[in-house]
């Protein structure tokens, strides 16, 4: 079959595609031979060869026990996880591993809805945006998504943590898709503030300079009661825990929520920007 020449250097997913391609080559296997012991095509071999279909955890899977490598540092589905996270910010995939055992979950959020609250269709346009924009590729935007899921799975495992979140005004109000699409996401809301395990609040407009958070925020509290603080800007997310610095951001937290909507008054003005009410 004829192949296209690939700069590892060019992509992530064309590194992989580029060392599968060399480590079946130095086995003497044809895409053939590779296929067979993978249960997959060879023409599905080729595309990812080529760098021309993402490869999934499964396939990598595969890889792994068709090369001998599963549980080494060179296993593919080490790298698949790499390129997965390669559209995240640094020091996030680590967070996420920690969030998934927390005992206790406090975030802050301006302008978007929490990730953990969004619902697929809003976290969808979110993410087809950013396709758009030319910031992630369209099998970044899937990975997001199917990430995000796993993420949200937290809210209902077999002993769920408890959720404080706390919202600015901007959340709510900036439009994500169409009216549809936000209706929607303002009902998920609701229901999240009808859990017995949460607090949703909104930190209204009018606080203004008594908002004592800039930047998103998440703190964790762990089973033995430690602290985590993850923060991120645009371009980079920072992982904290060291209790001399995560300690003042906690204290900061609960000012805010001080300033902050009841959950009921934040419940009731969701209701009113469902209804079209300014």
């Amino acid at each position: 079959m004829n192949q296209n020449e690939l700069n590892p250097d060019a992509s992530p997913q064309a590194a992989y595609g580029a060392r599968l391609r060399r480590l079946r080559k130095e086995r003497g296997w044809t895409q053939a031979d590779l296929a067979e012991r993978m249960g997959y095509s060879s023409v599905h071999i080729s595309g990812v060869e080529n760098g021309k279909k993402f490869p999934t955890s499964r396939f990598s899977k595969a890889v792994d026990v068709a090369f001998g490598l599963v549980g080494t540092a060179d296993a593919f589905e080490r790298e698949y996880r790499e390129i997965k996270h390669g559209s995240l910010l640094e020091g996030f995939p680590e967070y996420v591993k920690y969030e998934g055992r927390a005992v206790e979950i406090r975030q802050f959020e301006i302008g978007i809805i929490p990730g953990l609250l969004q619902t697929p269709e809003y976290a969808r346009e979110l993410a087809d945006s950013a396709v758009r924009r030319g910031a992630i590729t369209p099998e970044q935007a899937e990975e997001s998504i199917s990430f995000l899921a796993e993420r949200q799975a937290v809210l209902v495992r077999s002993r769920p943590p408890m959720v404080f979140v706390t919202m600015d005004e901007s959340c709510i109000r900036r439009p994500v898709g169409g009216p549809s699409v936000m209706d929607a996401q303002l009902a998920r809301l609701i229901e999240f503030a009808e859990m017995p395990n949460t607090l949703l609040q909104v930190a209204p407009y009018e606080i203004g300079a008594r908002r004592t958070l800039n930047l998103p925020v998440n703190l964790l509290m762990m089973p033995d009661r430690s602290l985590i603080f993850y923060a991120e800007s645009q371009a980079q997310g920072h992982l904290d825990r060291d209790s001399a610095s995560v300690m003042p951001m906690l204290t900061a937290y609960h000012q805010l929520q001080a300033e902050s909507l009841s959950q009921a008054a934040s419940v009731a003005m969701i209701e009113q920007l469902r209804k079209g009410t300014p």
